[in-house]
């Protein structure tokens, strides 16, 4: 924040090769900064995407307030603001998984009180069978049949008793317990739900991509990534706005997910890029990949800072298949790759990794 201070101090005035040149590399500066505030944020997404939308909301206000227009002393209020920020996402994300923590905590102690509870159960049938027993024992000394069958019956009275009772309190404990691991289960299960979904688009995550393709590595399977950005998606920001652009990504999204299969695995990779997973060899997702570019790329309609208007969308695809023996690093590195030749190309051809 300091040197981009020194360059707004500036005077609007100065002229010369030196000034224009300082102006020029702080205008990068800034977009750089811009670009910095939005990758932390899909960061910060990434790590805990049921605290982000604070988070998200205040970088987001940062970012269409900055410019190379700005006073310094508001520049550094955004460096305070933004530092604000991440603290207060921080200290939430920590409470957020202090809270899941101490949730997992409750229900070991419940099942710990429930074990206790049915030892101290047993504990207590056993010694009134015991005192059974010992008026069993006794009986066998008796001489009257009217007391032996008197005596019989009421032991057999009070085993029944405690049978019933231990069965009864048995069957309570046992309940207890499996209503609070199913509120538990309850909790994980959304909370599971809320980091494998993106939170703007509805898809899914890149936490959930990375599991869906490794799960696929380790089985051995054979199977395709499709690497999907929008083209000119930086432009829509600066033109049209965070709120057009955040709209676009929806609808891009929903075009997507209309255009794939059921069994498809979608999710937003980060920012405007998007991947795909798709169970099948490189010839048949070729074709569907080339089939996908025709349904999402189009007219938008969308709103924007003045008011409802149509924007021509396209995107840039790069497809790479796995083989035996490629890391998902490497073979989401084939697929980008193809993705950045495919944007370079003016033919929009889908250019896919080839086999090694």
């Amino acid at each position: 924040m300091i040197s981009l201070k020194r360059y707004l101090d500036l005077p609007a005035s100065s002229e010369g090769p030196d000034a224009t040149e300082e102006r020029d590399l702080l205008n990068v500066a800034i977009e750089e900064y811009i670009a910095t505030l939005e990758a932390a944020g899909n960061s910060c997404e990434e790590a805990c995407p049921v605290t982000v939308d604070a988070l998200n909301q205040g970088l987001g206000e940062m970012r269409r307030g900055l410019s190379i227009s700005m006073d310094p002393e508001k520049l550094v209020k955004v460096g305070d603001r933004a530092r604000e920020q991440f603290i207060e996402w921080g200290h939430a994300t920590a409470k957020h998984y202090q809270d899941k923590a101490n949730e997992v905590k409750e229900l070991l102690l419940a099942m710990a009180r429930t074990a206790e509870s049915v030892g101290a159960r047993d504990a207590r049938c056993a010694g009134q069978m015991n005192e059974v027993t010992d008026r069993l024992q006794a009986v066998a000394s008796l001489e009257d049949l009217t007391q032996i069958r008197s005596s019989i019956t009421k032991c057999a009275r009070e085993l029944k008793t405690s049978i019933d009772r231990m069965a009864a309190e048995g069957k309570a404990a046992v309940e207890a317990l499996r209503e609070q691991v199913s509120s538990y289960r309850a909790k994980l299960d959304e909370a599971e739900a809320i980091a494998s979904r993106d939170a703007l688009t509805g898809l899914s995550s890149r936490l959930y991509v990375e599991k869906q393709i490794q799960r696929r590595i380790a089985a051995g399977a054979v199977f395709c990534v499709a690497l999907i950005d929008i083209d000119g998606f930086k432009g829509v920001n600066d033109r049209h706005g965070h709120l057009t652009g955040d709209e676009l990504l929806k609808q891009f999204a929903a075009e997507l997910r209309s255009a794939c299969r059921a069994t498809d695995v979608i999710g937003r990779w980060g920012g405007d890029e998007f991947l795909l997973v798709l169970d099948c060899e490189s010839t048949e997702a070729q074709t569907r990949t080339q089939r996908l570019r025709k349904w999402i790329c189009g007219s938008y309609n969308l709103e924007g800072k003045e008011g409802e208007m149509k924007l021509e969308v396209k995107a840039s695809i790069g497809m790479a298949e796995r083989t035996n023996g490629i890391p998902m690093a490497d073979l989401i590195g084939r697929a980008d790759a193809a993705m950045y030749a495919d944007k370079a190309s003016a033919r929009h051809a889908i250019l896919s990794a080839k086999r090694s």
